[in-house]
């Protein structure tokens, strides 16, 4: 018996450090007053509206990010695509980002905003043991700290990226060839929007509205906490996805990039594997009034059902 303890002991032991680890680009305040003040460190705040950014207030020496201009594609249709390489590059040396910068990301929107970064930099190739992202975001830092509305120009750096990684995305036609087409059973698409978006009672952001064939919905948003702003244990994350096996190529959307971030962030500390995003997602397939989309609650349609 006193074995069997030791090694239950033991294993949870085990457990939990492993959840600490997947989980470990998420830190705190107190985390970041301990590293701010290190050269290398290079904090970018993405706020929903960025204006606030001089009237709100933001922390100290934080550069600021617009969420659309900076983290899309500003020639493209729709512009939320990914950014190109050689943008997105030049946008970090603007920053004043370097191969070796600590970069700390936040945003006041529950990190769905600055987990589009997070995964920016991921899709390019930097050093995401590099790369932390603030709990909590303004809510954590301003509960003991001051803002600033000074805005920060950092001098120029020199990061260098490389290729998109082609196994952390998808285009329209793999979404279709893949799951209406062949209906291949290892790929799940998650919608990560709200439900009400997912069912077509709400249209935004399209022409059209509900969902993409075949889509189930959870809404990433409901991993976080509405009120403090950070996320949940790993215990009601798993819960929340537990409908999606872990050996699933999962093929996520939302409507502009953002909460598919989320998404992609959630699953990825979950210990999932194969995450991709739609690049374009929902702005994309919801205004091409060629390609099917789906009413209601249930994933298929009498239309496209088997």
């Amino acid at each position: 018996m006193r074995i069997l303890t030791k090694l239950l002991l033991a294993l949870g032991l085990l457990i939990s450090a492993h959840t600490a680890l997947a989980r470990d680009f998420l830190v705190d305040a107190a985390w970041l007053e301990e590293h701010i003040s290190d050269p290398k460190t290079v904090v970018l705040e993405v706020r929903y509206h960025p204006h606030r950014y001089y009237t709100v207030g933001h922390i100290e020496g934080a550069v600021q990010v617009q969420r659309f201009k900076d983290l899309g594609d500003n020639h493209g249709s729709p512009i939320m695509r990914f950014p190109s390489k050689a943008t997105f590059q030049a946008t970090l040396r603007s920053w004043g980002i370097n191969n070796d910068s600590l970069i700390v990301i936040y945003d006041d929107s529950r990190t769905a905003l600055a987990s589009r970064l997070y995964y920016l930099l991921a899709l390019y190739g930097y050093d995401m043991q590099r790369v932390k992202v603030l709990d909590g975001g303004t809510g954590e830092w301003s509960a003991f700290n001051e803002l600033s509305t000074e805005p920060v120009k950092r001098k120029p750096g020199n990061v260098t990226l490389k290729d998109a990684d082609k196994r952390l995305y998808v285009e329209w036609s793999n979404v279709y060839d893949d799951v209406l087409s062949r209906r291949d059973p290892r790929v799940v698409l998650l919608d990560a929007r709200p439900r009400d978006m997912y069912t077509g009672e709400v249209i935004r952001h399209s022409i059209q509205g509900g969902h993409i064939p075949g889509a189930v919905n959870i809404v990433s948003l409901d991993g976080t906490d509405g009120q403090s702003q950070k996320w949940h244990d790993a215990e009601r994350l798993t819960a929340m996805y537990q409908s999606i096996a872990k050996d699933s190529a999962v093929y996520i959307y939302c409507h502009d990039g953002f909460r598919m971030g989320l998404a992609w962030m959630q699953l990825k500390s979950l210990g999932y594997k194969d995450v991709r995003l739609y690049n374009g997602g929902w702005s994309h397939w919801g205004n091409e009034l060629t390609l099917p989309t789906v009413m209601g609650e249930e994933p298929y349609d009498a239309e496209y059902a088997l």
